[in-house]
């Protein structure tokens, strides 16, 4: 393998591409301070307690990571690996509050019927029903977020939690909360909004502006 001269202490050589470089707005500053401030805004003015402000971001699980490279007998001419003729794998919904607090996990399998996800006999599978972990399949051919996944998930995890903490707290049902996602159109879509509204009006979505995720998405920042 080619290596370059060592600069200022750091050795550099070639390697393989794992991922495709995120691209960052040029006004990606600007952004952040805009959402930084609308939040400011509205913890203020609707006097909304740490607890009570969510960060939701989905991400994607691999059962086994392949790769290109492998070892092999130098000279060989036919190398195979496993793991390249497609990606088996599963979307994670990972959510925590402003204080800390992790909510239970949402897992989202690619598929059609209830047998896409793990089976009640799998080891640690009573474990994370009792921790309020839900299993769902997408009822489509990929394994992302669905309109039906994300209502689940409100109703079962975001939701729910809300209503507890507010509970806890002793603050009234109509009290206002802070569910900040990332900008995937599904999230912005008018039939999700539409449906946020009429079931849970209480919850203000605020948006991580787009390439910004790696800068100011608390999950992905800090936690994944």
């Amino acid at each position: 393998m080619a290596e370059l001269g060592n600069h200022q202490g750091h050795s550099k050589g070639e390697r393989q591409a794992t991922q495709a470089a995120q691209k960052i707005p040029k006004n990606w500053e600007k952004l952040c301070e805009h959402l930084f401030l609308r939040l400011a805004y509205t913890i203020k003015e609707e006097d909304i307690p740490s607890v009570l402000y969510i960060n939701s971001y989905q991400t994607q699980v691999v059962y086994a990571q392949g790769s290109q490279l492998t070892w092999a007998k130098t000279g060989a001419k036919q190398i195979s690996t496993v793991g390249n003729d497609g990606k088996c794998a599963f979307t994670i919904m990972v959510s925590i509050s402003n204080n800390g607090t992790l909510l239970p996990l949402q897992a989202i399998y690619q598929g059609y019927l209830k047998r896409s996800c793990p089976s009640q006999s799998a080891l640690n599978y009573e474990n994370c029903i009792n921790a309020g972990f839900q299993f769902e399949h997408s009822n489509t051919k990929t394994y992302w977020s669905t309109h039906a996944t994300m209502h689940s998930l409100i109703d079962n995890i975001i939701a729910f939690y809300f209503e507890q903490k507010k509970q806890e707290l002793g603050l009234p049902q109509m009290q206002k909360t802070i569910w900040q996602i990332d900008v995937w159109s599904m999230h912005r879509s008018e039939e999700f909004h539409s449906w946020m509204k009429i079931h849970h009006s209480t919850i203000g979505l605020h948006y991580v502006p787009g390439g910004c995720t790696g800068l100011f998405q608390p999950c992905d920042v800090g936690i994944q």
